[in-house]
């Protein structure tokens, strides 16, 4: 009969490998996933994803068994990417998907072609607290409240930081001749 998640989180918090090990097989593909919704290089998020357990295990003592896992990974998950989003280069890759374009667009490969680059140098301008609410908004569909909760800001800042992005977004599409 597997262990009580409870109990696994009392041995994590008190260092136990074998309990952060169980934690990390099972929370490993989540937290892997909101990287890769946050950086969208795949390499990267793997080793993001190592940095972020690594950080995890380093901060077991400050853990609240009381409290649920899931959003306190996902808070130093976003650090984590939030700290490598800031070394990248204005001008690096920031794929976007046919799947996010409206499927009018997405049909057509010349025009995707065409929207995805201008749409992928529009975003990697964007600053990275805007980048990340936006990509974690606009192209993820994930809710104010869980973005909110993994930034460390109100569901409020997170309407602002999408407002901002998408403003600066327009403006970015419309300096390279698009109306968006």
């Amino acid at each position: 009969m597997p262990e009580p998640l409870s109990d696994v989180l009392d041995r994590f918090r008190q260092g136990d490998l074998d309990a952060f090990e169980s934690i990390f097989r099972e929370h490993q593909r989540a937290v892997y996933g909101w990287i890769l919704r946050m950086v969208r290089n795949t390499a990267a998020a793997d080793d993001l994803t190592v940095e972020t357990f690594w950080r995890i295990y380093r901060a077991h003592a400050r853990f609240l068994p009381g409290r649920p896992f899931a959003p306190w990974a996902r808070r130093i998950a976003t650090r984590v990417a939030l700290d490598w989003l800031r070394t990248q280069r204005p001008d690096a890759e920031f794929p976007v998907e046919a799947a996010d374009l409206p499927a009018p667009l997405a049909a057509d490969p010349g025009i995707t072609a065409e929207i995805r680059r201008k749409t992928t140098q529009a975003f990697a301008r964007l600053p990275p607290r805007l980048r990340l609410a936006a990509v974690l908004s606009l192209v993820e569909g994930q809710p104010h409240n869980e973005i909110a909760a993994a930034l460390g800001i109100s569901a409020g800042a997170v309407k602002l930081r999408v407002f901002r992005a998408v403003r600066l977004l327009r403006k970015e599409l419309e300096r390279q001749g698009m109306t968006p």
